[in-house]
């Protein structure tokens, strides 16, 4: 089977199978056929706020340090290979290295930031949490994956551009700087995740 036909039935299964999941199609109960939305929106709306918080600073921290890693496995590897036979582009293009490592510690940077927000808060009569709970709860939540997220394909890309840096300074030393520009574009869209993190989680109070 080639690969176009094997792209092409992987298409078309992530397709029915987005329609299905989309209109809450149960096929195993046809007399049932659809989702109770209005139970999922109770499950999301009564969901524990420091479950949420406590995601957010997982995926801040460790969608960030799997960018980082994923970006040096990319680069390290063509780096040392390239070097055996140009063993002049070592010391210039660890700063391809340093550009994945600085993901990581936005990562963290971020984390401590929203770690920092959670304040301990009780509950109300009716056993729920307050308003300003479940609010700060999203908010950190959704902070930690924009972070996140951003983070990790920030890091692939400056992995991906960081191979073509070292293996083409490798070939042609002229090459180093105009790649490396390139490399920096790639680096700073991990700060933007950053800032959109920081701005959403800026009036994240768990109190009152």
């Amino acid at each position: 089977m080639q690969i176009a036909e094997v792209t092409y039935m992987f298409s078309a299964v992530s397709f029915v199978a987005f329609w299905l999941f989309l209109y809450g199609l149960n096929v195993t109960a046809p007399g049932d056929g659809f989702i109770d939305w209005s139970y999922l929106y109770d499950a999301f709306a009564f969901i524990d706020p420091y479950l949420l918080s406590g995601l957010g600073v997982a995926m801040a921290i460790g969608l960030s340090v799997l960018g980082a890693a994923w970006g040096i496995f990319i680069t390290g590897s063509s780096l040392i290979g390239a070097a055996v036979k140009a063993p002049r582009i070592t010391s210039k293009n660890l700063v391809s290295v340093i550009f994945c490592e600085a993901v990581a510690i936005y990562g963290v940077v971020v984390a401590i930031l929203l770690a920092t927000k959670t304040e301990a808060v009780g509950m109300l009569e009716n056993g729920d949490y307050p308003t300003s709970a479940k609010t700060a709860g999203y908010a950190i939540f959704a902070a930690g994956g924009t972070v996140g997220f951003a983070n990790l394909l920030c890091g692939v890309c400056v992995g991906i551009v960081g191979s073509s840096c070292a293996l083409s300074d490798a070939q042609n030393s002229t090459l180093f700087v105009k790649i490396l520009v390139i490399e920096i574009f790639g680096s700073a869209l991990g700060l933007f995740g950053v800032i959109i993190g920081v701005i959403l989680s800026a009036h994240a109070k768990f109190g009152l």
